[in-house]
């Protein structure tokens, strides 16, 4: 049996020989969900508008579009954030870890052995990988006050993997 495999973990995964922490915003709404939500409400909405438009009340109908536009617009900026998150694993002599932000991924990967493992200075600050020139501050989705735990976790697995 391997060392990672008998290492217990609160925030990361083991599948066989590697470590995997997933970070993600915590969505109670996936983006197929809010476009069925959208759909609906812009068939309620312009429904509604259409009768107050028959019945003579012809500014009723623009005003309902802008409505929907700046809903829409809305529903855009969160859905297109809605799928970030941070992947990290550990996998023989390699760190990897890759952060999506609003449909943007980026990959860092680093030596094992090399990798420096630092909690930012504040409370509030994130978890900064670095080693061989690169830097990744990783820890977004997880609570300020967990952090340190999680640096703690990330340093255990690279020391005893």
């Amino acid at each position: 049996m391997s060392p990672v495999s008998n290492l217990v973990f609160r925030f990361a995964t083991v599948q066989g020989q590697a470590v995997q922490w997933l970070l993600k915003r915590n969505c109670s709404v996936t983006p197929a969900q809010l476009g069925w939500l959208y759909a609906s409400l812009c068939a309620i909405s312009l429904g509604i508008a259409c009768v107050f438009w028959f019945f003579g009340a012809v500014l009723v109908m623009p005003f309902a579009w802008v409505e929907l536009a700046a809903v829409g617009l809305a529903f855009l900026a969160y859905a297109r954030h809605a799928a970030d998150g941070e992947r990290i694993w550990l996998k023989g002599r390699q760190l990897v870890v890759e952060l999506e932000m609003g449909g943007h991924r980026s990959r860092a990967e680093f030596n094992r052995d090399w990798v420096r493992v630092e909690p930012g200075v504040g409370d509030r600050s994130l978890i900064e990988l670095s080693g061989q020139g690169r830097r990744v501050n990783v820890g977004r989705y997880v609570r300020p006050e967990l952090r340190p735990a999680l640096a703690q976790e990330i340093r255990r697995a690279l020391r005893e993997a």
